[in-house]
Order: structure tokens, then C-alpha cells, then sequence
């Protein structure tokens, strides 16, 4: 069986192998010049404002949990319904157990008004 993967393991040291001989020639032969200017944080040409960690508003955690929930949910549901004859009762039931934790997900989402736009 790990035969199967010789394929993967070569491409993955033959990709490992060529970044670092491309980071290792551009850090030697291109030019490299710091300056204080140069190492500043870089935030749309603006000058920073405030510390880099700061607190954020749970509004960027809600827009979170909807992606993960929307993603799961194409992740599942598109080959589960590809295949739902040969699955049988058994799968249909187990669907629908995941589709309620989903559900509560989105209510929770929904309360906390994610899915509102200002």
C-alpha cells in the first residue's frame, strides 16, 4: 500500500528540495538592502496606527464560524448526495444528526447576529 504513495513522497522532496534552492539564490545573488523604512509593517501605504496586537470585535469570530459552517456543509453534503442510493437508510439517518448540529450552528450564528448587515 505505501507504494501507492512513493509518487506523493518524490513530488513532495523534489518541490521541497527546488523552494529552498530558489530561497537560497535569491537570498544570495538578489539584492538585499534593510533600512529602517524598508523593515516597517506595511499597512496600505498608511502609517500604523496602535499596537499590531489589539482586541478585535467578535463580529470577525461570527463571520468565522459561518465559514466554517458553510464550508462544511459543501464539503458534505455535495458527496453525500452523489452517493445517497448506495448509502442506504443508515447514511440518510447520520445526515441528518449532522445536519442538525449544523442547524444549531447556525442558530447560534443567527442570535448572535452574523447575519445581519450593517
Amino acid at each position: 500500500m505505501l507504494d501507492q504513495f512513493a509518487p506523493v513522497a518524490v513530488l513532495l522532496v523534489i518541490t521541497t528540495v527546488v523552494a529552498i534552492i530558489v530561497l537560497f539564490i535569491s537570498r544570495t545573488l538578489g539584492p538585499f538592502q534593510p533600512t529602517s523604512r524598508k523593515l516597517e509593517p506595511y499597512e496600505s501605504g498608511m502609517v500604523p496606527i496602535g499596537p499590531a496586537r489589539r482586541r478585535f470585535p467578535i463580529k470577525f469570530y461570527l463571520i468565522a464560524v459561518l465559514f466554517i459552517l458553510f464550508d462544511i456543509e459543501v464539503m458534505f453534503f455535495l458527496p453525500f448526495a452523489v452517493a445517497l442510493r448506495e448509502l442506504g437508510l443508515l447514511a440518510l439517518l447520520a445526515m441528518t444528526v449532522f445536519i442538525v448540529f449544523l442547524e444549531i450552528g447556525h442558530y447560534y450564528a443567527w442570535r448572535k447576529g452574523a447575519l445581519e448587515w450593517e
